[in-house]
């Protein structure tokens, strides 16, 4: 409980990315951007203080920002943990209209849908890690097909 009331931000949006992939390039732009319009921004790098529990900060920040940014890259589905951001995302846009804007880094909406290419192998290591019907892995599959079909913007 602690995690949580430590947080009292206000945010407008959350972003969800892999941070090797795009942390020190199109993110910092995208961040700064949206910084200078008056846009709070949810980076977990940068927001999360030492002590705090990840999982319950970061899930509690998605549920009360207005807008989720999800920036899908080559080696976003190898994260579990963006995986986990995803699904959770896409509840929030399910049973509280959370507005998700995906964008599509070097990687194309395809990709993301049905897990081919650079998604195809995370996917595999994932299915054989928690087992193909797993609840996780099913949950990260339709979260990537529900939101790999959200119009977008695309970035090659």
């Amino acid at each position: 409980m602690a995690a949580s009331s430590n947080l009292r931000r206000y945010y407008h949006a959350f972003m969800s990315f892999r941070g090797t992939d795009v942390r020190n390039n199109f993110l910092g732009h995208l961040y700064t951007a949206l910084d200078q319009k008056g846009i709070h921004s949810f980076l977990d790098s940068e927001e999360l203080r030492k002590g705090e529990q990840i999982s319950l900060t970061l899930m509690k920040v998605i549920e009360e920002s207005h807008v989720a940014i999800i920036v899908f890259s080559k080696d976003y589905a190898s994260s579990t943990w963006c995986l986990e951001e995803l699904a959770k995302i896409m509840e929030c846009k399910e049973q509280r209209d959370l507005k998700v804007f995906p964008v599509f880094y070097k990687v194309q909406p395809r990709e993301v849908r049905t897990p081919r290419e650079s998604y195809k192998e995370p996917m595999l290591k994932h299915e054989f890690k928690f087992g193909k019907d797993s609840e996780e892995v099913k949950r990260w599959k339709k979260a990537l097909l529900e939101a790999g079909g959200l119009s977008g913007w695309d970035f090659q």
